[in-house]
């Protein structure tokens, strides 16, 4: 007999169905696994005869194949575990066929417990796509599959527990789903910063549009700290962003029980040894780097110029484009990665380059040479530039009663709900991202500012794609002002982050 268990697989972040088959024969005991899978998959051997035993239930004496369709897709991890368990019981007649609605993943204890596994929620999706009713998850990751919509999700403790539920005697009661709610830290909010507000200003003005933005400032000017509290001003996330998010995040294993689903923006910080494999993605099952596990949310480099040219440069396609491809011989993965580049560096390497009071060592050679570890392309992609000065004595010595991050979220959620109704059915969510076609059209300048613009290019000898990214940040500053229309003192701001210069400092 020739039995079939539904189960879902892992493509990239993205999962699929596939059909454990299991047919027993006679000839000498053996048990095969065969359909493209991996070391792991083929362990589950030990892990189901151990686990069908400790359950109480003999093994059978046969000759067991068990074949993973589609048999020309690779097959990794050790989610097959509970459908070949399930396939070999079926097919050896112990317990009833099972219903076609429904599916099984899930890793195997030799104890018959089932462990969670990583990308439950691409795969429940994929089993909602492929007219699935019922999934049964291990109980660790029933509550991420429950946002999958239309699947009834089933968390599984112990595999009698799922016999006893298929055989009638005991029902496992399901998971009821709810809407994810974001809540944010109260240990990071921008009432605790003290003066720099012009910086702040900036930051407000890079989110409410996904601008990409540069500190540059002398140690302890606080350029980490007002990076680290970006991510509280962000806008909510919808729900397909939080989808998105937790598909890749899950994938990575960095969802638990408690965790879910991620609810706020990524904030990714990743240290500038960081290989550019680890960065962009890869490995020889290729996997999502850090611009992926950013991806609607924060990318922050700290120190950016401390960072290898190679793995520098690896970021200025996915910028451009908000995706990645990785190709290998075993499989080419496009994985998104649409995040904010948010990068803090000091003006030179000790750190006191232009400071009115602290002397610099750097020579002035060793001062450009440390600049030139960023690249004039890399550079042109970063919309806003911004000086962090040091702050006064008196500055630290007051405490004003500064706004804190949930006022100027309000105010950055104004700014972009109207960038997306504005840009509806457009697939543009943000100022940042608009194309030279809706830069004619939603940021028309009147003479006055073209005027403006004008002696700015001049004088600051911008490029095409600096005078794009000038636009689209006038276009933000306007919609915080709930203006319709792109105004003199709108532009004047704009054109001001980008005539910071950290190498013409004296």
């Amino acid at each position: 007999m020739v039995s079939q268990i539904r189960s879902l697989g892992l493509g990239g972040i993205s999962g699929y169905e596939v059909s454990v088959e299991c047919f027993l024969s006679g000839g000498l005991p053996n048990f095969d696994i065969v359909g493209l899978a991996d070391v792991a998959v083929k362990e589950a051997r030990e892990r189901v005869r151990a686990a069908t035993k400790n359950c109480g239930i003999k093994f059978p004496i046969s000759r067991i194949t068990v074949n993973l369709a589609p048999a020309n897709t690779k097959k990794a991890g050790t989610v097959y575990d509970l459908p070949v368990l399930l396939g070999i019981l079926v097919a050896a007649e112990d317990i009833e066929p099972i219903p076609d609605d429904c599916a099984f993943f899930g890793e195997l204890s030799l104890s018959g417990e089932l462990r969670p596994v990583t990308g439950t929620l691409p795969m429940a999706i994929a089993a909602e796509r492929a007219g699935i009713k019922k999934l049964f998850v291990p109980e660790d990751n029933a509550a991420e599959a429950s946002y999958a919509l239309g699947v009834t999700v089933y968390p599984v403790a112990h595999v009698s527990q799922l016999l006893n539920h298929l055989g009638g005697s005991e029902l496992i009661t399901p998971v009821e789903s709810s809407e994810p709610v974001a809540v944010y830290p109260e240990t990071l909010d921008f009432s605790e910063v003290k003066g720099q507000e012009n910086v702040k200003r900036a930051l407000e003005v890079a989110a409410a549009g996904g601008h990409n933005i540069l500190l540059v400032g002398p140690p302890g000017a606080g350029k980490s700290m007002l990076s680290k509290r970006l991510p509280t001003i962000l806008p909510d996330m919808s729900r397909d962003e939080m989808i998105e998010c937790t598909e890749i995040h899950s994938v990575m294993g960095l969802t638990d029980k408690e965790n879910p689903i991620v609810t706020i923006r990524p904030f990714r910080s990743p240290h500038h040894t960081i290989s550019s494999t680890a960065m962009a993605g890869g490995t020889s099952n290729p996997k999502p780097g850090e611009i992926s596990l950013a991806h609607n949310g924060v990318l922050f480099l700290d120190e950016m110029p401390e960072f290898t040219s190679d793995v520098l440069e690896s970021l200025r396609q996915p910028l451009e484009d908000g995706q990645v491809t990785i190709s290998r011989a075993s499989a080419s993965v496009t994985y998104p990665c649409r995040f904010m580049l948010v990068c803090a560096m000091n003006p030179c390497r000790c750190g006191w380059y232009g400071h009115p009071s602290r002397r610099c060592t750097c020579s002035e050679h060793a001062v450009q040479k440390y600049h030139e570890r960023l690249s004039g392309p890399l550079l042109d992609r970063i919309d806003m530039y911004i000086e962090v000065p040091s702050l006064e004595f008196e500055e630290l010595r007051e405490r004003p009663s500064a706004e804190p991050s949930a006022v100027i979220r309000a105010r950055v959620n104004a700014a972009r709900l109207l960038q997306q109704r504005r840009y509806a059915g457009t697939g543009t969510e943000c100022n940042a991202y608009i194309g030279s076609k809706m830069l004619d059209k939603h940021c028309a300048l009147d003479g006055a500012c073209e005027k403006l613009m004008k002696d700015a290019f001049d004088r600051l000898g911008l490029t095409a794609r600096s005078y794009d990214r000038i636009l689209r940040v006038a276009r933000t500053i306007a919609d915080l002002a709930s203006s319709e229309v792109i105004e003199r003192r709108h532009l004047a701001e704009a054109i001001q982050y980008r005539t910071y210069d950290f190498r013409d400092e004296n």
